[in-house]
């Protein structure tokens, strides 16, 4: 059958489109394809391309870094504690060491659960609420890395206790560190002072005050040269594993010692001074030359080295409730007002200002009136008429009443400056008092008024003076040498002799030598001749001679109606007896030795403090048969008796 031709051509044209319908979409779908292939192939060669460039910055430009970085995760470094230096006396012994000490460490971040180790412990050995909240307390404070002490002096059995359990005490190490011993306790605290763990107050920055067991200086020598005694950390790298357990210790470099310090205490010197003394009483004894302290007693005292393992509360409640205060040291913190001790400066002064010549005499009627008071001199039958030899020599109190009018207070307060009283000492124990010279200046800047009878009370070493048994020695040594030496205790820093230990190391006072030249001789009367106050100081036969002068201070005004019924001091309680001072110098014509004693409550300069200060001498002399040298590179021998 044929269709008609138009028809044909219809039919061809519906195939034609159809197939450029076909054509049309498969090109369309050929192009999503390929736009969808590039896309995904630029996707890949960006996420390539930056993976590459990555790796290079990794590998290439930092692959030192990061290979730094594994090494550190590897490789564990810590900083080891230096031993602390010691303090060693004149002689070589040691006064302050260190001792090893067993103890349990606490590293945080080697732990999960602090509070869950910390449980453990207690089971095995047991802390109390105090200790877990410091270790708690020092965990939070520091860095995790950071080791926390547990528990320091540890027993052989508390250690195997926490070895044996180690597995189940995760971040807990035992550690061997040393600790501070005192070898001559009660007989040096005072002067070598104690340790105790750092505070908050004392973190400077310095790492080192943060590793466990580190002690630094609370008091004395310790204090003083802390610094210098606490040396430099040494470190040691370990390797550990994932976890943070040591595998091997790969290197170690020990930590630079602390310096020794050389002190001029002769310990035996000391232990015998204190076995001589009872309670408030306080000796010291200088090298009058060159300023050395050889023995500084203070008595009662206390043991330092409880305070290395931690003072209980019983015992300090205990300390200070001791009104004897144990804790202080009354040679350089006690303050008395310094009697007829005072009397040579007072002497010095109306000398050096002209008021009174050397051989003019003042008569003593038992009594002094200024208007319409009355000040008495202890000798109520008074002495006749003395010059300033005797008037020392027979501690005189209205000849110096006389002289202190004659003075004014400024005068004689400058002249005491000049031999070491109220002023700052250069001694090596912080918190050393300067004590009180009062002046009209003083007086008036606390709104009160000064008359001529305060002047006149002070011309004999009473009134408002406030000094301490240091600077009476200190005045003694400069009156015996005339320069002006300073008391000091360090001998040599690390082996290298200190500045002071000459007598040419220290200038002259300036003071004519013939107003000295009386002094010593009214001293040396006061204990060698017939009449002077301290006969009973007189040294016996091979000792030489010694000068010296009594001193007795009221602590308790002693009104007129006691006087006239015959009052006697000894019939009072005794914390209201006056106190009993002595300062001297030996031997008298070549002085080597100042010492100064004050006996709290001691009723009487001549009777008590002045036989002390005699059988201390002696045993000075028994100990120093020869001068104490300076010191010199062989430390051991310096000072020993020959």
């Amino acid at each position: 059958m044929k269709f008609p031709r138009v028809f044909r051509r219809e039919k061809s044209g519906i195939a034609n489109f159809t197939m450029r319908g076909v054509k049309r979409e498969e090109e369309q779908r050929r192009s999503v394809f390929t736009r969808r292939a590039l896309l995904l192939a630029g996707s890949q060669l960006g996420l390539f391309g930056f993976l590459g460039y990555r790796l290079h910055t990794l590998q290439v430009e930092q692959g030192e870094r990061y290979a730094t970085l594994a090494e550190e995760n590897r490789l564990s470094a810590r900083l080891l504690s230096p031993p602390r230096g010691r303090v060693l006396d004149r002689n070589g012994a040691v006064v302050a060491g260190n001792r090893l000490n067993w103890r349990a460490l606490l590293v945080a971040e080697h732990t999960t659960d602090v509070n869950a180790t910390l449980e453990t412990f207690t089971r095995i050995v047991p802390l109390t609420d105090n200790e877990r909240a410091r270790i708690e307390r020092e965990v939070r404070r520091r860095r995790r890395f950071v080791p926390v002490i547990v528990r320091e002096f540890l027993d052989w059995e508390e250690m195997a206790r926490i070895e044996v359990n180690a597995p189940d005490l995760p971040g807990i190490l035992i550690d061997v560190g040393t600790t501070r011993i005192y070898p001559e306790a009660e007989n040096l605290a005072h002067i070598v002072g104690y340790v105790a763990p750092p505070a908050e107050r004392d973190m400077d920055g310095d790492p080192l005050l943060q590793l466990p067991g580190i002690r630094v200086g609370r008091s004395g020598i310790e204090r003083y040269h802390d610094q210098v005694m606490r040396g430099r950390a040494g470190s040691v790298q370990l390797e550990v594993n994932a976890v943070g357990r040591i595998i091997r210790e790969l290197d170690r470099r020990e930590g630079q010692p602390g310096q020794d310090i050389e002190i001029s205490i002769d310990t035996e010197l000391q232990k015998t001074v204190r076995g001589r003394i009872e309670e408030g009483t306080s000796v010291v004894v200088m090298n009058a030359r060159n300023g050395e302290v050889l023995a500084m007693v203070s008595q009662p005292s206390f043991d330092p080295n409880i305070f290395n393992s931690g003072v209980s509360g019983a015992q300090w409640r205990q300390w200070t409730a001791n009104r004897a205060t144990p804790l202080i040291n009354k040679t350089t913190n006690g303050l008395y007002a310094p009697g007829s001790t005072f009397k040579m400066v007072v002497a010095m002064a109306a000398l050096e200002a002209r008021v009174v010549g050397i051989n003019e005499r003042v008569v003593c009627p038992g009594h002094f009136d200024l208007g319409e008071s009355r000040f008495h001199c202890w000798n109520r039958g008074g002495h006749g008429g003395l010059d300033m030899r005797s008037g020392l020599k027979l501690s005189c109190d209205v000849y110096f009443y006389e002289m202190a009018r004659r003075l004014g207070m400024a005068r004689m307060a400058a002249m005491a400056r000049r031999f070491g009283l109220g002023v700052d000492l250069d001694i090596e124990l912080p918190g050393t008092r300067r004590g009180l010279v009062p002046t009209r200046e003083w007086r008036e800047a606390q709104g009160l008024g000064w008359a001529l009878g305060d002047t006149v009370v002070h011309g004999i070493g009473q009134g408002f003076y406030q000094l301490t048994p240091l600077s009476l020695a200190t005045m003694t040594a400069r009156l015996a040498t005339g320069r002006a030496v300073q008391p000091h205790l360090t001998r040599s820093v690390g082996g290298r002799p200190m500045r002071g230990g000459r007598p040419e190391d220290w200038p002259s006072m300036g003071l004519p030598d013939r107003d000295l030249r009386l002094m010593r001789e009214a001293m040396w009367a006061v204990v060698n001749e017939a009449g002077g106050t301290a006969q009973i100081a007189k040294l016996p036969g091979g000792f030489g001679q010694m000068a010296g002068k009594t001193g007795t201070t009221q602590v308790r005004r002693v009104s007129r109606e006691q006087r006239e019924r015959g009052f006697r001091v000894e019939s009072l309680p005794r914390e209201w007896r006056p106190h009993a001072l002595f300062v001297g110098f030996a031997p008298h014509d070549n002085p080597l030795y100042a010492i100064s004693v004050v006996i709290e409550h001691g009723t009487s300069g001549a009777g008590a403090a002045a036989p002390l200060a005699r059988d201390v001498m002696v045993d000075t002399f028994n100990r120093f048969r020869v001068a104490p040298q300076p010191p010199g590179p062989r430390v051991a021998e310096v000072g020993r008796g020959t």
